[in-house]
This record gives structure tokens, C-alpha cells and sequence, in this order.
């Protein structure tokens, strides 16, 4: 077998073809577009290569043929926060042999203890953890825009390997045919959605980056007590955003505000998925030309909500079900869409746990993040619960 670092074109085509060859007889897996991944990978368009590198190899049999892929990354502004310095891998996809599996952990491993690193969790992004994070082992459905799929032998390598459990994200979905908001929690939301103080509005893109500073705010804030905490980057930001333009439903962005200051934020996605089902990873004319056609005709059933975060001071005021109430109206209006994705939430954040719990979510996925220590006297630690109490630490 050979290892082979991607960097010509005919390399960066292996890497794509890699998955097609893995899920060829498989037809619930989608084929993400290969500009969007190809950013990740490019340092004018990824802004983890400020603080960061990345390396990615493909590995064939003595004949050529494609066995696997894989990629390495460190980002340096999280690796050193750790009891161990940890490096990141991902983009993993390989034939069901162990041995193939072994040889790329092994060169992510090699190449990330040369640069310092004891330690390596995957499979992950070179970005932020709200698309491509962690292993499916649970669930293996139709998967939303940028949620992991791969195929079920992938646990038993990455176990095998000496991965441990980090951590595990939920993923929970909710039947658009019945209302978002149950009886029990309407009345707060009408309440809290009344009185004077606060105030829901909807993205508007002519005003994205008014509305990037309110996001930046609130993440900055609601996060703060997440194990390794990083400020997000306000760049990222914008350029997701702007590369999201073709997919981006305003009224499905929220943002709550109490005298006019920013305090909670919900963002929701189309799940663009159900087209990409049909463009194989290529974004040619004739494919955008597709694209376009079938957003029309409103394909896309199905929504995705990525991330939901409130201020500390705010929280248990009732500030969440106020957003649901306005996006449960919107999507009244949108009676094409048949279900809403709640995704993912880990096992660190159990207040986020329970909000999807009290909108009616209901069990759909389980993906796990695993860490893998390069010393075994390192002692293994599993990722910190985030506290309940993170309110009462604020105020108080």
C-alpha cells in the first residue's frame, strides 16, 4: 500500500473519488460539494490557517487503486489548552480493512507527533465544530447539510485503533405536521415575546454585518464556560455567511434583543442536502442551472438548525421559546417543509439537551468524537459537562 500527500490536481481528485468509490452501493449517502471542501483546505479562504496547518493524503493498493483518504490539522489556538497538546483529524473515508484504516490513523499520528502534538481527536473539521464533527454510530438516515454520514464499520476501526470515547452529540428531529411549540411552554413563549423590553427580528442580509457583531456577542458570551473556549472569528464568520448566500432563508436566522442589546440567536438552514443528492459533488453550469431548478419547485422539505445560543444573564427567562414562537410561524407559511433537524448537541451541554426536549425533539442520530492519547501514561479525561448554573455564575 502507499501513502500519498495530496498535492496536485490529479491528487485532489483522488481525494473526492476516495468517497465515491466508499459509498458507491450506498444511496443514502450524500456527496458534498467539492468547492466547499476544497475550501477547508485552501489558507486564502480558511482562516484556521492563521493559527493552524493542514496535510492530507490518499492511500492506494501496490496497482493504484483507492483504498482511502485522510487529513491531519492543528489548531494552534485550541491544541495547547488541552492537558495534553491535541491535533485534529477528519475527512476520513476508507474500504472496510483494517490494516488500510491503520496505516492512515497512523501516518495523521506520525505526522502530528512531529509537530508537537500528543494527542489527536477525530474524526473533526479544520473549522468550527457545527459542520463535518465526529463519527455517526447511531442513526444512519438521510444526513442534513454538513452532518457527518459514513458507514457503520468506520466505529470498529477507529475503536480498534485505540480511539477513546470523548464525547457524544445528539441529534434530534422534529415532525413539522404537528407545531413546534407544545401547550406546556406556548404561554411562556407568548409572555416573553410581549412585553416591552425585548424585541425578535429576522436576518436581514443587506445588514449581515450588524447582524455577524450580534451573533460574535452572543456566542462570545453563551460559550464562555465551554471546556477550551476560543472567542469565534468574526471573518469565518462573514465568509460562511456570504458563501451561504444561495441557501440562506432570512426568516430563518433569529436574533432576540433586550433593549436593543443582542442576548440569543437561532440559525437554521435549508437542508440543501436534498439537492446536492443529484450533483454528485460538482458545481458545473448545468448542475447550478439544476440547483436552481430544484429549489423552485421546493425540493427541500426538510430544515436543519445548527447552533442556538443565549447569554447567560438570560437564560431560564424564556428568551428561547420567544424564538421558537416566531420561527414556528414562518415555517407555517412554508408548508413544504415537513421536518426541522436539531443538531447536534453534545452530551457537555445538557441545557441545550433539554430545550430540545421540551419543542417535541425526538431521537434521530448519535455521532461520537473520539480522542486518541500517543502516551498511554498521559491518563485518559472525557470531555467537562458544561454547568448548569452558568446564569447564577454571571449575575452573581
Amino acid at each position: 500500500m502507499k501513502v500519498i500527500e495530496v498535492k496536485t490536481k490529479k491528487n485532489i481528485a483522488a481525494f473526492y473519488n476516495v468517497a465515491r468509490e466508499v459509498y458507491k452501493k450506498d444511496k443514502t449517502w450524500v456527496c458534498p460539494l467539492e468547492i466547499e471542501i476544497e475550501g477547508i483546505f485552501n489558507p486564502k479562504t480558511n482562516v484556521f490557517f492563521k493559527n493552524g496547518e493542514a496535510i492530507r493524503w490518499i492511500l492506494t493498493d501496490d496497482n493504484g487503486k483507492l483504498l482511502g483518504r485522510v487529513a491531519a490539522f492543528i489548531n494552534k489556538n485550541k491544541a495547547f489548552t488541552y492537558n495534553q497538546p491535541t491535533g485534529g483529524m477528519g475527512f476520513y473515508e476508507c474500504i472496510d480493512d483494517q490494516n488500510a484504516a491503520f496505516i492512515l490513523f497512523e501516518q495523521c499520528e506520525k505526522w502530528l507527533i512531529e509537530h508537537g502534538m500528543e494527542a489527536m481527536d477525530g474524526p473533526i473539521n479544520f473549522s468550527e465544530n457545527d459542520n463535518y464533527w465526529g463519527l455517526l454510530v447511531d442513526g444512519f438516515t438521510h444526513p442534513g447539510l454538513g452532518m457527518p454520514y459514513n458507514p457503520p464499520y468506520y466505529k470498529d476501526q477507529f475503536e480498534s485503533f485505540g480511539f477513546k470515547f470523548y464525547f457524544e452529540q445528539i441529534t434530534n428531529h422534529v415532525d413539522l405536521s404537528h407545531k413546534i411549540l407544545p401547550d406546556r411552554i406556548f404561554k411562556i413563549a407568548d409572555w416573553i415575546r410581549k412585553k416591552p423590553d425585548y424585541e425578535f427580528k429576522h436576518l436581514e442580509m443587506k445588514k449581515a454585518g450588524k447582524y455577524i457583531d450580534d451573533f460574535k456577542k452572543v456566542y462570545d458570551d453563551a460559550w464562555q464556560f465551554h471546556e477550551n473556549f476560543t472567542p469565534i472569528n468574526k471573518e469565518m464568520l462573514l465568509r460562511t455567511l456570504n458563501n451561504a448566500k444561495a441557501i440562506v432563508d432570512e426568516e430563518f436566522i433569529w436574533f432576540a434583543y433586550h433593549e436593543n442589546e443582542p442576548i440569543a440567536f437561532l440559525i437554521m438552514f435549508p437542508d440543501v442536502n436534498q439537492i446536492l443528492k443529484h450533483l454528485n459533488g460538482k458545481l458545473h453550469l448545468f448542475n447550478k442551472l439544476k440547483f436552481l431548478y430544484l429549489k423552485k419547485i421546493h425540493t427541500i422539505t426538510r430544515a436543519r438548525i445548527t447552533i442556538m445560543g443565549v447569554a447567560p444573564k438570560f437564560q431560564k427567562s424564556g428568551i428561547e421559546s420567544g424564538i421558537f414562537w416566531h420561527l414556528q410561524n414562518v415555517l407555517k407559511k412554508k408548508s413544504w417543509y415537513k421536518e426541522l433537524e436539531l443538531s447536534w448537541v453534545g452530551d457537555f451541554n445538557p441545557k441545550m439537551r433539554a430545550l430540545h426536549e421540551s419543542v417535541d425533539g425526538k431521537f434521530a442520530k448519535k455521532h461520537i468524537t473520539y480522542r486518541k492519547l500517543f502516551k498511554d501514561d498521559l491518563g485518559f479525561q472525557r470531555s467537562t459537562i458544561i454547568p448548569r448554573d452558568t446564569r447564577e455564575r454571571i449575575i452573581n
